[in-house]
């Protein structure tokens, strides 16, 4: 079944009828995305999050994409991640390789996570310096307009509170606007240590994906993206404004459930 689509002033919203079908037009989506980025510069460089995005994402690993996709172009790195050891059940990486990547012929350097065995300040500057030297070499593209990477795409999903990658409402780590990985040490979600891409490199990227499932989302789904007036916060999720990019939100119908569906 096609999703129901709304095209908003920032964005475009895509309503789906069950998971299933949520995961299979994220599937078509990214290869979409891979497809042009191969064509455009030969690489695709990726951004994960954590949650239920991963397990949506699983058709990747089924045909027709595990042959039609060729997976050596694909450079995969992390929106956030919790400072974690990498076989720790809180940890992004663990959560992405045990789901996604060890059932895809990714090539193992090209999956670049964060130095577990630092602290969370550490890790932010180490990742940045390793995503600082692979834009030099043009795995990861510049932005045309500033000096951010330019992923080729970035996946996030929002929380009840509206907080995407380990950005959190009314977190100072939202006015970060200098460095391109911050790190936070008082996450108000467990684990408390995570470091997280800043909003101007997600809103660098030349596509970001938000998704939200279930109705417990809802709320948050509608002061993202409705018209919902100055006198209400703006949440994280809210501040996902691709500078030149594209912004697509996947939803089921439960997140969906409290949108206006004026387009």
């Amino acid at each position: 079944m096609t999703p129901e689509v709304l095209i908003k002033e920032r964005m475009e919203v895509r309503i789906h009828e069950s998971l299933e079908e949520l995961s299979m037009d994220l599937a078509d989506y990214i290869e979409q995305i891979y497809e042009e980025s191969i064509k455009d510069h030969g690489v695709f460089a990726a951004a994960l999050s954590g949650g239920s995005i991963i397990s949506l994402m699983r058709k990747l690993t089924e045909a027709p994409y595990n042959k039609t996709v060729d997976w050596s172009k694909w450079y995969v790195f992390w929106a956030d991640e919790r400072v974690v050891a990498k076989n720790h059940v809180d940890s992004n990486y663990k959560l992405a390789k045990d789901n996604l990547l060890s059932k895809l012929p990714i090539v193992p350097s090209h999956v670049h996570s964060i130095n577990d065995s630092l602290t969370a300040e550490e890790a932010a500057h180490k990742y940045e310096f390793v995503i600082r030297q692979l834009v030099k070499t043009r795995v990861v593209n510049v932005s045309d307009i500033n000096d951010c990477p330019k992923f080729d795409l970035i996946l996030l999903e929002v929380g009840p509170d509206g907080h995407v990658a380990s950005l959190f409402p009314n977190h100072p780590a939202l006015e970060e606007k200098n460095e391109w990985v911050t790190f936070i040490t008082n996450s108000t979600k467990p684990p408390p240590e995570r470091i997280t891409f800043t909003l101007p490199v997600i809103n660098s990227a030349a596509n970001v994906v938000v998704v939200a499932t279930g109705d417990v989302k809802a709320e948050a789904v509608h002061m993202a993206i409705d018209d919902v007036g100055p006198e209400c916060p703006v949440l994280p999720a809210r501040m996902i404004q691709p500078c030149v990019g594209k912004l697509v939100w996947f939803l089921d119908v439960e997140a969906a459930s409290k949108l206006t569906r004026v387009s």
